[in-house]
């Protein structure tokens, strides 16, 4: 909003002095007729209205290409943002279950190199992973699994991703 519009749409009036902008360009602003849109804003308005708000700005940018409206992608981000019009996601946004810590010490694999096990309850592996849930909220499972058999021999189930999740998997 630019300090012209700011002061015009105030209850009370402002000093226009307080603000930095000069009265006479002030008033100059009040007396210029609105601009009507440009075609290509029209289009980009009808655009993103008939794609459910999915289309981004390169979305966009291409169809208006395709209708032979030329129109820059910044130009079109700056629009939509003075419109305050925001394209929703179309990718759900999964959880992290690591971060990734270029000093922490990674467990060297004990199995690399050694045979396959024999029987059952010789090895156990185990993995975290998460789940969707309605909503757009996840859950983590934590599962033990015996590599011989590959049955699983311990799960458990939690809202986040604590210590105890993998050990009480593990109990």
């Amino acid at each position: 909003m630019s300090r012209y519009a700011f002061i015009a749409t105030c209850a009370e009036p402002w000093p226009v002095q307080v603000l930095a902008v000069s009265p006479a360009g002030y008033y100059q602003w009040r007396q210029r007729p609105a601009a009507a849109p440009a075609p290509w804003q029209v289009a980009a308005q009808a655009a993103f209205t008939r794609h459910a708000r999915r289309y981004g700005t390169r979305r966009l940018r291409a169809e208006l290409h395709a209708e032979g409206h030329a129109v820059g992608r910044y130009a079109l981000r700056s629009w939509l943002h003075r419109a305050d019009l925001r394209a929703l996601s179309t990718r759900p946004q999964r959880p992290r279950t690591t971060v990734a810590d270029p000093a922490a010490l990674v467990a060297e694999n004990r199995l690399l190199g050694q045979p396959p096990p024999t029987a059952p309850n010789q090895v156990w592996v185990g993995d975290i992973t998460y789940l969707p849930l309605l909503g757009g909220r996840w859950c983590y499972l934590a599962t033990w699994r015996d590599a011989c058999s590959r049955r699983v021999v311990g799960w458990h189930l939690a809202a986040q991703i604590p210590t105890e999740l993998v050990l009480l998997a593990l109990e």
